[in-house]
């Protein structure tokens, strides 16, 4: 499945969560669909960006146990279907949104948790969606440079 899609789908669960539980699984899902495409733009993505991507796909994945998101209480990965990227720029400046959105909801549940552990585990989460969203932004950049100057 192309990763505009999976980030359309992540969006609307985003939107659709209702409990602090559903926040966290779907910052969960946003983090392993960043690793998922960041480590597929290393491998197939414009050369100019691979080496980014590797490190946005490194960024995700230190997520990836950081909130102890069962599978079973995800229904899987998302990121599991990434078959490709179509359109590189739309796919990146959709992530981008998400992950702003994911750390915006997870201030919320910063707000509401009652367990120190939740607390610290959201804290964490939102420090790397944070760092994941500042590597989509360098990518971002190298794209729009190297479109600035074509070879």
């Amino acid at each position: 499945m192309d990763a505009v899609r999976i980030i359309a789908a992540s969006r609307r669960s985003l939107t659709e969560a209702t409990t602090l539980q559903d926040v966290i699984v779907e910052a969960w899902q946003a983090q392993a669909l960043a690793e998922a495409i960041g480590s597929h733009l290393a491998i197939f993505g414009p050369y100019e960006v691979r080496s980014r991507a590797r490190g946005l796909g490194d960024a995700g994945g230190r997520f990836s146990g950081g909130l102890l998101c069962p599978a079973s209480a995800t229904g899987g990965l998302r990121a599991a279907q990434l078959s490709e990227v179509r359109d590189v720029r739309a796919a990146l400046l959709g992530l981008c949104r998400l992950l702003q959105e994911v750390c915006e909801a997870l201030v919320g549940v910063v707000l509401l948790a009652d367990e120190e552990a939740m607390y610290w585990n959201c804290v964490e989460a939102m420090d790397t969606v944070d760092e994941a969203r500042d590597r989509v932004s360098g990518i971002l950049e190298k794209l729009e440079v190297r479109d600035r100057n074509p070879a």
